[in-house]
C-alpha cells in the first residue's frame, strides 16, 4: 500500500482534538489508558496527561507574529498527529499544535498509534514508534509534505545530550525535561510549526 493511501485510511478513522480530549477524560475517568498495553503506571500517566492538556489549552498563546503568519496561511494543509494517552510529550505539545492549526484554518486530525502501526512504521524517529508524530498532509492528494515530532527541537536537543552522556533517560530527567517544557509554555513547539509552515 502506498503512503498516500495509508494516511488516507488513517485520516477516514481520526478523530478531531476535542474528540481525543474527551477519550483521554473518559480513560482518567475509568482508571484506563489507550494503546495495546494497559497498565497502572500508564493510566497514571494518562491522569497527568489529561491535567497537563487542561491546563495549556487555557494558557498557551500564540505569539502575534505566528497569528498574523498563521492568519494569512492560505495552503489547504491537514495535519495528522500519532499519539497515545499516556505519552507526556504529547500531552505538552497537542494544545499548542491544537492553536496552531486553528489559527492557519487547518484540520487538526489525531490518531492512536497502535491501531495504526501501517502509518506509524512510515514515520519512525531513528527507528523507533516515537510519539507523538505530526505529519504535515496536502489536503488535495493526502501526500505528506513535511513531519515533526516527537518533541520541539530544543527538548530533542536536551534528551540527546543527556543519552550521550548516561545511555539513558533517569527518572529524574524526565522529570527535568516536564518542567523545561512547563516553563517553555508551547513556544517551542510554536516556533518549530510555523518554521515547516514558511517552508512549505
Amino acid at each position: 500500500m502506498n503512503i498516500n493511501t495509508i494516511i488516507s485510511d488513517a485520516l477516514e478513522s481520526s478523530m478531531p482534538y476535542e474528540q481525543y480530549r474527551a477519550l483521554v477524560e473518559s480513560h482518567v475517568h475509568n482508571d484506563s489508558n489507550t494503546g495495546a498495553e494497559v497498565t497502572e503506571a500508564l493510566a497514571e500517566y494518562t491522569k497527568l496527561n489529561h491535567q497537563r492538556m487542561r491546563r495549556h489549552n487555557k494558557k498557551m498563546e500564540l505569539t502575534q507574529e505566528s497569528l498574523k503568519f498563521l492568519t494569512g496561511f492560505d495552503k489547504q494543509i491537514k495535519l495528522l498527529c500519532i499519539t497515545e494517552s499516556w505519552c507526556g510529550d504529547a500531552a505538552q505539545t497537542m494544545p499548542m499544535i491544537n492553536k496552531v492549526a486553528v489559527a492557519g484554518g487547518m484540520d487538526f486530525r489525531i490518531v492512536l498509534r497502535d491501531e495504526n502501526l501501517e502509518l506509524m512504521d512510515q514515520f519512525l524517529t531513528n527507528g523507533n514508534r516515537s510519539i507523538a508524530k505530526l505529519i504535515f498532509v496536502d489536503s488535495t492528494t493526502n501526500s505528506p509534505l513535511a513531519t515533526w515530532g516527537p518533541r520541539p527541537t530544543v527538548a530533542t536537543r536536551l534528551v540527546a545530550a543527556e543519552k550521550e552522556a548516561k545511555g539513558s533517560l533517569s527518572p529524574e530527567f524526565k522529570q527535568e525535561l516536564q518542567n523545561w517544557y512547563n516553563k517553555d509554555k508551547g513556544k517551542s513547539t510554536e516556533a518549530d510549526l510555523v518554521k515547516i509552515m514558511q517552508a512549505l
